[in-house]
């Protein structure tokens, strides 16, 4: 041990003694913490500055007459884009345009053709055409400048799609709301008629009894016929007030229809949306099938989009089944009842769905046993919904459109019976007020007229009657103060959740407040890795009189200046990110030292190689360098790699550097540190093995190679 420490002893007085050593390893040891400041400086919040890629925008739109007024809608996506300073909009000519597109001036380009207001009046037309935004980009420029660009055009779009639903349903849900106020208002006058059809019908008996006994009782048959004529101006009023009224629910509900009709592909995006985000969820739990318990743990990354997928997929079925309810209530117990039953039963399974997915990452928090049980279960019941979802959707079409049509149409059939009934019935009025008139006469005058007065009340009743039944007939299928409520719902509130029925709500489990500050472990383990392939290619790994001492006691002895070294890089490395440049780490404690961690064990894994193999070792470093750079998730997600990279991941130093760093930056979870740490423990263990073992032999061996290629003159 004495030995090993001199050596050591040696390496320092070395150092502080010779002053241009000193300046040397001064550098050496500064130099990584250059290298991981520059680079996490540059990468700081490189988001922030779109504004810088110009988008070529121009406009030939020339407008179109909707309803009487000229409407240019390039000249409203232009002026919004003026306001927009997420990105560099530039105005120019087409021509001018297409130049600075090919000749790296612009990233893209964006092109409102002549047509586009014309094609989006088209909507009011029997044959709408979509309307086109032209994009052009220029990939060779830049690897990511075309997915902002990108983004910034389907922005464009996205606003412009947005704001004609929102118009659109507004307009139509206003005509609803108006429709419903005026019907409320006509509501009483609506009851009184029925009130008074019903009257009618109750008092037939008397008048037939009256007319029975008009001979033997002239008075008091007088007295129930000028009760009843006294009744008839108001029921042909009210008739012609009823017929008037049903006509205008006639032509509300055709208004009805052609609503639903454009609302439809919205209420089916609802049904699809909730089969995908229930799809995706089903996806995610199924690559869990068969997996280990101490497997699962690193999924949990993945439960949590399944979570975030089942969410997507309750709102949307939500949604689905809000509107469905509503429009079972024209035609109460109808196959839209059915309908609506169903999606409930599906709603509650999604829910059912969600406490599932809660128990399965509580099991695989725990380590526990039945993870595999929970997640066959929550496949089966997934698969089941996702079976049942299938069957609406491609239900849709054939059975649930025609289903919300046949309501409406069922409605506006018993709004034309009504008023045909109406009609009759103030057609049969008219012949009412002449047979009492014709009693009054023959009560008057005597009983010479009393038959045949008796002859045609039952023709009139039989009207009457049929009258009465009709509209019992209609309240059963669903009564109109329902109708009306339903039409007099906010229209502004029913056009915005129309415009936009689903709303992200983003929750950051471990935020971190900047992009410089997420890249800071990656370049700080490069920093750390390169700094280490710094002093073995300066400073020599062998003592000037290897015969005073053992192999093993060299390789310990000079390790200890080495790991000094390293453990000064990683002190300027690590402070420095956190009091120089300012990044985020949620434990800066922890961050110093497990940056003092990761440099010991990558120092003496560089040592290792270069101390056993010679300058065959640096090389070897390189390339685990290089290999590491592309295949430890350091900056692009693993999964995205090529099937190479996602082999030799679970086996890289780096792998657990930059994890073990990022537990300090966004907030540590006990399990996964003491799993990265232990695993870089293994990665020291093994380097110790390998010198402490074969250091002597592959040394002796290799030294007739190392003689010959220094005669060389080029090899040293």
């Amino acid at each position: 041990m004495s030995k090993i420490w001199s050596i050591y002893e040696q390496d320092i007085r070395n150092i502080t003694t010779n002053w241009a050593s000193a300046v040397i390893i001064l550098g050496l040891v500064l130099l990584p913490s250059l290298y991981a400041w520059f680079n996490i400086e540059a990468s700081w919040d490189p988001y922030s500055s779109t504004q810088g890629v110009q988008i070529a925008v121009t406009t030939l739109d020339q407008g179109a007459v909707i309803q009487g007024k000229h409407l240019n809608l390039g000249d409203e996506i232009k002026k919004s884009l003026q306001e927009n300073t997420n990105i560099g909009w530039v105005f120019v000519p087409h021509d001018e345009a297409q130049k600075g597109l090919r000749h790296g001036d612009y990233y893209a380009a964006l092109e409102i053709p002549a047509d586009f207001s014309t094609h989006i009046a088209s909507v009011l037309t029997p044959a709408p055409v979509k309307a086109e935004i032209l994009y052009s980009v220029n990939e060779k420029i830049n690897a990511v400048a075309p997915k902002i660009t990108s983004k910034g055009a389907s922005s464009v779009t996205e606003e412009v799609n947005r704001n004609f639903v929102k118009t659109a349903n507004g307009t139509i849900f206003k005509i609803f709301n108006e429709i419903g106020v005026e019907l409320e208002k006509e509501l009483p006058l609506m009851n009184k008629m029925k009130g008074l059809i019903f009257q009618l019908v109750s008092m037939f008996p008397e008048i037939n009894q009256a007319a029975d006994t008009a001979v033997r009782d002239l008075a008091e048959g007088q007295k129930i016929v000028a009760q009843v004529q006294q009744k008839i101006p108001d029921a042909v009023r009210l008739a012609g007030q009823g017929v008037d009224f049903a006509s205008s629910l006639i032509h509300f509900l055709d208004q009805t229809g052609s609503a639903l009709d454009q609302a439809a592909p919205q209420i089916k995006n609802a049904l699809v949306q909730t089969r995908d985000s229930l799809g995706a969820a089903s996806r995610i739990a199924a690559d869990l099938k068969g997996l280990k318990p101490e497997e699962l743990s690193a999924e949990l990354p993945k439960l949590e989009i399944a979570s975030q997928d089942l969410a997507k997929a309750r709102d949307a079925a939500g949604t689905f089944l809000s509107l469905i309810d509503r429009l079972s209530q024209l035609n109460p117990g109808g196959p839209l009842s059915r309908v609506a039953d169903h999606m409930r039963g599906i709603s509650d399974s999604v829910q059912s769905l969600g406490t599932k997915l809660g128990q399965l990452k509580q099991a695989v928090q725990n380590g526990s046993a039945n993870a595999d049980d929970l997640v066959n279960s929550f496949i089966q019941t997934s698969n089941r919904l996702s079976g049942d979802l299938d069957q609406l959707v491609s239900s849709y079409d054939s059975e649930i459109v025609p289903a919300i049509s046949g309501a409406v149409g069922r409605a506006k059939e018993t709004a034309a019976t009504s008023r045909s009934l109406l009609t009759d019935a103030q057609n049969s009025l008219p012949k009412v007020q002449k047979i009492l008139t014709d009693a009054s006469k023959g009560l008057a005058v005597g009983t010479r007229n009393a038959e045949l007065v008796r002859g045609q009340l039952p023709s009139a009743e039989a009207s009457i009657k049929k009258i009465s039944e009709r509209i019992k007939a209609f309240e059963k299928d669903g009564r109109l103060e329902d109708l009306i409520r339903l039409l007099q719902l906010n229209y502004q509130k029913e056009s915005e959740f129309f415009a936009e029925p689903v709303v992200l709500t983003e929750h950051k489990l471990f935020p971190i407040p900047n992009y410089g500050s997420a890249m800071s472990p990656f370049f700080t383990t490069l920093s750390l890795w390169v700094g280490g392939l710094l002093l073995v290619s300066m400073l020599t790994v062998e003592v000037h009189s290897p015969s005073e001492f053992q192999s093993y006691q060299v390789y310990l002895g000079r390790f200890l200046t080495f790991g000094t070294l390293a453990l000064l890089q990683s002190v300027f490395v690590s402070t420095g990110d956190l009091f120089i440049l300012g990044t985020y780490a949620k434990e800066k404690l922890a961050f110093v030292l497990f940056s003092l961690l990761l440099s010991l064990v990558f120092m003496l894994m560089i040592y290792t190689l270069v101390s056993v193999f010679g300058n065959v070792g640096k090389a070897m470093a390189i390339v685990l360098l290089v290999l590491q750079l592309a295949g430890s998730g350091g900056t692009f997600p693993i999964q995205v790699t090529p099937l190479f990279f996602q082999k030799i991941y679970p086996f890289l130093p780096f792998t657990y550097g930059i994890g073990l760093l990022r537990e300090a930056v966004g907030g540590m979870v006990p399990d996964l540190v003491i799993r990265d740490i232990l695993i870089l423990l293994i990665y020291a263990m093994l380097a110790l093995l390998l010198g402490l073992g074969l250091k002597q032999q592959i040394n002796r061996l290799a030294a007739p190679l190392v003689s010959k290629a220094k005669k060389s003159g080029i090899i040293h």
